[in-house]
């Protein structure tokens, strides 16, 4: 058997895939076993904004390997020291503890116990059309009911309202909510970014409710939106943050950073992880971010995004219903079902993503160069035709 047949045995099913085996990556290219070459637009789901197998992660993965691949928690280490350092570093005074993790769903859990735990307080709310992740806390933040149905009941309390809707989130509130959960630009939504002033006007209800304002950076962070965080564009201040994706520059690790007030009441012994902080997740990460500063990822983010946007602009089909994002953060809206033409665009060596049934989801590697965008809109006009 090949490898798409081995897996189809072995693979219970549930994740739908694409008939490629994708073998090798490099920048924003990736091959399959035949050899075949792609552009990446999709970057796994926003992972590789460092690119594919950057080669500073590489290094420090193969430097750390042979010393120290894996030491629980409640040893000290080095490595992992410089990654909660250098992690705090890029918040502000107040976001300074790090709590490690191994993805962007166990950063949520982590952000729900501690909401929880800090306040004393019950109720979660989030908004509707949401991505969080899929584990039980994570899902129950989560809006999309093919996520949730074949799980319920959820964990209670978790109540969802319209994202860029102020008065509906006023009416959800009450004494017993913790906090309130958002993103700072709807993802699986396909790219939905918030009105001018929705952010700060949460912060400040948030703020005279007594309610921790939990912001999930997970697909928007690491430079992805033209800064290193998507919150910054809006000039707020989280209570709580939660990353990952990119962090590891391929390598699986999250993170959930917050306050000393807020890690202060959670309980001694009551949330853990075992692989949190490996030594070698931690080397890759310090690189990865390392090299989102030295190379100023999110400034080339916003500045390729500009231009992939205005390039978009200017194709001319009565398909497309619109054109948005921000960053390297870009959709592209369809007036009918996108999925033959994500299909096409593979074919014709494009990888890109959905965002339900008429979005396709543009994520390429931060790296990306303003040639290969070309050719991306070059092949998307041409399958549109």
């Amino acid at each position: 058997m090949n490898d798409i047949q081995t897996e189809d045995f072995y693979d219970p099913g549930i994740i739908k895939k694409r008939p490629v085996s994708i073998v090798k990556g490099k920048g924003a290219l990736l091959w399959d076993s035949e050899g075949k070459k792609y552009l990446d637009f999709g970057a796994s789901y926003g992972t590789a904004n460092v690119g594919h197998c950057n080669d500073n992660v590489v290094k420090a993965i193969e430097s750390q390997a042979p010393e120290l691949i894996h030491v629980y928690s409640n040893f000290y280490n080095s490595v992992r020291a410089k990654l909660m350092k250098k992690l705090a570093s890029l918040f502000s005074e107040k976001l300074n503890k790090v709590y490690l993790c191994n993805s962007g769903a166990e950063s949520v859990e982590a952000a729900l116990k501690f909401a929880r735990a800090a306040t004393g307080k019950k109720k979660i709310i989030a908004c509707m059309r949401a991505f969080h992740g899929r584990t039980f806390g994570s899902v129950s933040a989560t809006h999309n009911p093919d996520y949730r149905e074949a799980f319920k009941p959820l964990v209670p309390e978790f109540t969802h309202v319209p994202f860029n809707n102020i008065e509906k989130l006023k009416e959800t509130i009450n004494d017993d909510t913790a906090a309130f959960i958002v993103e700072p630009i709807q993802g699986e939504a396909g790219f939905i970014l918030p009105d001018e002033n929705y952010l700060k006007n949460v912060q400040k209800i948030c703020r005279e409710k007594n309610i921790l304002l939990i912001v999930d950076e997970i697909q928007t962070g690491f430079g992805r939106t033209g800064k290193m965080f998507g919150f910054e564009h809006y000039g707020i201040e989280p209570d709580i943050v939660c990353v990952s994706k990119s962090l590891g520059g391929g390598y699986p690790i999250g993170a959930t950073i917050t306050t000393e007030k807020i890690t202060g009441k959670v309980p001694k012994k009551s949330h853990s992880s075992t692989f949190g902080g490996n030594p070698l997740g931690s080397a890759a990460a310090l690189a990865a971010v390392e090299f989102m500063l030295e190379k100023n990822l999110p400034e080339q983010a916003q500045k390729k995004g500009e231009y992939f946007l205005k390039k978009l602009k200017q194709i001319n089909s009565s398909k497309i219903r619109q054109v948005r994002g921000k960053g390297l953060m870009v959709a592209v809206e369809l007036k009918e079902r996108a999925g033959p033409y994500i299909s096409a665009l593979m074919e014709k060596g494009i990888l890109v993503i959905p965002s339900g049934k008429t979005v396709i989801r543009f994520l390429p590697p931060l790296i990306i160069t303003e040639k290969q965008i070309d050719e991306a809109v070059e092949k998307l006009e041409k399958v549109l035709k």
